[in-house]
């Protein structure tokens, strides 16, 4: 019998106690059984390492950063240590459905030109402690860079992709809030992209979130981004996108007057 692809997860975490255990635990639920978890601890100063630890299985692998990196500079790090065919990430907070590796790791596997596959997904209010399916429309699949401009359908937890793609793209260090949405655009001009309609992960929504900082830091990589790749994009006639990322930059300009 054939042995399954192993698949990589990758966790980052800095000071990820209070939902750590759920993450932890939709991991273990997975039908998938071939994964290794690179976890990479982002110097925490709470008790992250010992609730990882309580676990003894030989498919975690632990790792402690040096020194304190952002979020895209740890999550490369992290994929050096991956070895599997594919990758995956899950953040400290966050929940995958227990067939979504199998069903994503199925789905390349039957369908070889397809280097990324990405699902729906759910949104999980912490405060009212109801979840909801986030996107309710037929999500775009094969080369979908127009579409995901339009409308942004990849996050982060919902993806799973051949290794091989970090090769040659990595996660930009500087980015603190918009690296995965940087990521996903740029690899999406370059390969053919598979869609699983039904959400297979879950995005907890709670007040970190949406912190001041955030919203102000999101703001601030949003408009830088637009103006590294303004002509890029508008040469290759996707002016439609800058007219509505106009309109959605009034709206982060209003949330952060109003928050400063």
């Amino acid at each position: 019998m054939t042995t399954p692809p192993l698949v990589s997860i990758i966790m980052n975490c800095y000071n990820g106690e209070k939902y750590l255990q759920e993450s932890l635990q939709s991991i273990f639920t997975q039908t998938y059984e071939n994964w290794e978890l690179i976890f990479w601890d982002n110097l925490s100063s709470d008790s992250s390492k010992e609730i990882l630890e309580k676990h003894q299985d030989r498919r975690i692998k632990y790792f402690c950063s040096k020194r304190f990196l952002n979020l895209y500079e740890a999550r490369n790090h992290a994929l050096k240590e991956a070895s599997g065919k594919y990758v995956c990430f899950l953040d400290v907070d966050d929940l995958y459905e227990k067939e979504k590796i199998d069903l994503q790791v199925k789905f390349l596997e039957e369908n070889e030109e397809f280097k990324m596959v990405y699902s729906n997904y759910f949104t999980l209010d912490e405060q009212i402690k109801k979840k909801f399916v986030k996107l309710k429309f037929n999500l775009p699949t094969g080369k979908i860079t127009r579409k995901i401009l339009r409308h942004y359908t990849v996050g982060i937890i919902n993806t799973l992709l051949k290794r091989e793609i970090f090769e040659k793209d990595k996660f930009m260090n500087k980015y603190n809030i918009i690296g995965d949405f940087d990521f996903f655009v740029r690899i999406s001009r370059n390969i053919k992209i598979g869609c699983i309609q039904k959400p297979l992960a879950t995005y907890r929504l709670h007040a970190k979130n949406y912190s001041k900082l955030k919203v102000k830091v999101f703001h601030d990589e949003l408009k830088s981004w637009i103006k590294e790749n303004e002509e890029d994009f508008n040469n290759a006639g996707y002016t439609f996108f800058y007219q509505k990322i106009y309109l959605f930059k009034l709206k982060v300009k209003i949330l952060c007057e109003n928050f400063f």
